[in-house]
């Protein structure tokens, strides 16, 4: 039918239903894509530099998956698999905090990771446990179930953003930037940039911070 979209990469068979039998798993082709994008980036992630890590052919990779989107997908989908969700506390807000270190661990663990999460976010089976866990912890919150959804995607997307500033923060254009600013703020000609610097928190407490952004960020959503 024109205009119908193909399902989901999980809703579709493993391999190709024809041909040769199946020699590879998509666990294994993701796993080879996710190790190559941690060590070149996500640019280098291609059919082609994938099926070479596997020692195969590239035309062989799209019995297993379609398109390089399919890839990305698992990719993003793959990585969620790497938390613990232990019981829920009973503490929403502790067990949320908890939730976003170990997603600003993964992320940190995975360059390519937040930059995907923001353009082009995947929601799979590891991705379903990780949304049942917070809806689980969030169960007697009196947050309509909308808003819980809410800051399920602001918990990640803010998560994302934070650990792309801290990338950006180690590039030396940005230490060339923060030069500048500390330039001006000195000329003194610009008092409210140079009151900011002043109070700005020292290098050590980004983990304080980003602890508190992620706390009063989800609580406003919840209300």
């Amino acid at each position: 039918m024109a205009g119908q979209q193909d399902p989901v990469i999980w809703l579709r068979p493993e391999h190709a239903p024809v041909g040769r039998p199946a020699e590879r798993s998509r666990a294994e082709i993701t796993a080879a894509a996710v190790e190559l994008a941690d060590r070149e980036g996500l640019a280098a992630v291609s059919m082609r530099r994938v099926a070479g890590a596997l020692g195969t052919g590239a035309a062989s990779l799209y019995r297993y998956v379609a398109t390089r989107d399919d890839l990305l997908d698992l990719m993003t989908d793959s990585t969620a698999g790497e938390y613990e969700l232990p019981a829920p506390s009973g503490d929403w807000q502790a067990d949320l905090l908890q939730l976003a270190h170990q997603t600003r661990r993964i992320m940190q663990r995975h360059p390519w990771l937040p930059a995907q999460v923001i353009s082009r976010p995947a929601l799979g089976p590891h991705g379903i446990d990780v949304l049942e866990h917070v809806l689980g912890v969030l169960a007697g919150h009196p947050a309509a179930p909308s808003r819980k959804l809410e800051a399920f995607a602001l918990l990640n997307a803010l998560t994302a953003s934070y650990v792309q500033n801290e990338q950006a923060a180690a590039d030396p254009g940005a230490q060339r930037s923060l030069a500048y600013l500390h330039h001006v703020a000195a000329a003194g000609s610009h008092p409210r940039i140079a009151a900011l610097l002043t109070a700005a928190p020292p290098e050590g407490d980004s983990g304080d911070r980003f602890a508190a952004v992620l706390t009063r960020a989800v609580a406003g959503v919840l209300g």
